[in-house]
């Protein structure tokens, strides 16, 4: 039986990168919480960056940055894991040029 309760909701996309929080060590300590966001945006370099709420009132926002390989998730989402106490949810996006680029692929 597992008993860990589970984490809060957070994401990333070109990934999109979304983190949320709930609670943690960043609640009733903001600057904790804004150094976090601040590290993994200048780690990131992203397209695009948008902070808002979720469902259930819960802080978040999307990063979209370019994603170069897969295993470099665990060393993107561990900050929001650990300084937020975040959930992170990845999401494979892409821009027209890579659709284009896609389809160009595909056999018919």
């Amino acid at each position: 039986m597992n008993t860990s309760k589970p984490l809060p909701p957070t994401g990333v996309q070109r990934s999109l990168c979304s983190p949320a929080e709930r609670a943690g060590p960043a609640r009733g300590a903001p600057g904790v919480g804004i150094g976090v966001v601040q590290s993994a945006l200048q780690d990131l370099e992203p397209e695009a960056a948008y902070f808002t709420t979720l469902g259930g009132g819960q802080r978040g926002g999307f990063v979209v940055f370019d994603l170069k390989d897969s295993s470099d998730l665990p060393r993107i989402a561990e900050p929001f894991f650990m300084g937020l106490n975040a959930t992170v949810e990845f999401t494979p996006v892409m821009n027209a040029d890579d659709l284009k680029a896609g389809l160009g692929k595909m056999k018919l």
